[in-house]
């Protein structure tokens, strides 16, 4: 299958790619750092998603990948206007199989930068609508909402230890998700899934329901 998937400069975006080569696709890379991946069955593109024009015309896609975000003051245009342009081009059409949203559990936590967890609830909701629309193409369409991932995006608290444990200590499998873990969750729903449409699936090793029931004893 043609497979696009955006920020795959490096960490999630970067272990997708590979993994679905690794799988037998043929992938196509849209990042604004120079390719890190090199195999035959990869064509990487060096381009800013939030630029249609820069856009290239490549064979239909039958899996979308969005995962290009970021965490600054472009949180609204890259993460949400950004991932709503690229699906909009690529996405809607009638040859896709599958899209897939790199979404957050802070989409639905709020428990991050204001304009960041804005940009990532817009994804959740923009996901339910795509799907509504590409069923007619027997096509699903989910958003992962990973927790923490052990990404270099992450290395600030990952590095500094009083901050690591805090984290830990609202983590109750006590450790956060690796990138290959991340890349076999995308490839199952965006393979091996037929079925689940629609959904905003938070995987964050129960950071977010982590709370304490109050009852009389």
């Amino acid at each position: 299958m043609n497979v696009l998937i955006t920020g795959t400069g490096s960490g999630i975006g970067k272990g997708c790619a590979e993994y679905f080569l690794k799988e037998g696709h043929r992938v196509f890379g849209f990042d604004r750092k120079e390719s890190a991946i090199v195999d035959e069955n990869y064509t990487h593109y060096c381009l800013d998603i939030r630029e249609e024009s820069a856009y290239p015309e490549l064979p239909e896609i039958q899996v979308l990948i969005n995962n290009a975000g970021v965490q600054n003051d472009n949180d609204i245009d890259v993460n949400l206007k950004g991932t709503i342009s690229i699906t909009e081009h690529y996405g809607i059409q009638p040859e896709i199989r599958s899209i897939v949203m790199i979404g957050s559990a802070s989409g639905h936590t709020g428990s991050e930068f204001p304009e960041y967890v804005a940009s990532k609830g817009g994804v959740l909701a923009y996901t339910k609508n795509v799907a509504m629309r590409i069923a007619t193409y027997q096509a699903t369409c989910n958003s992962l909402d990973f927790g923490g991932v052990m990404t270099e995006l992450n290395r600030p608290v990952m590095e500094d230890e009083t901050l690591w444990n805090e984290i830990m200590e609202l983590t109750p499998l006590k450790r956060w998700m690796t990138v290959e873990e991340a890349a076999e969750w995308i490839y199952f729903m965006a393979v091996t899934n037929r079925f689940c449409t629609g959904q905003n699936i938070l995987i964050d090793g129960l950071e977010a329901g982590n709370c304490n029931f109050v009852w009389p004893k």
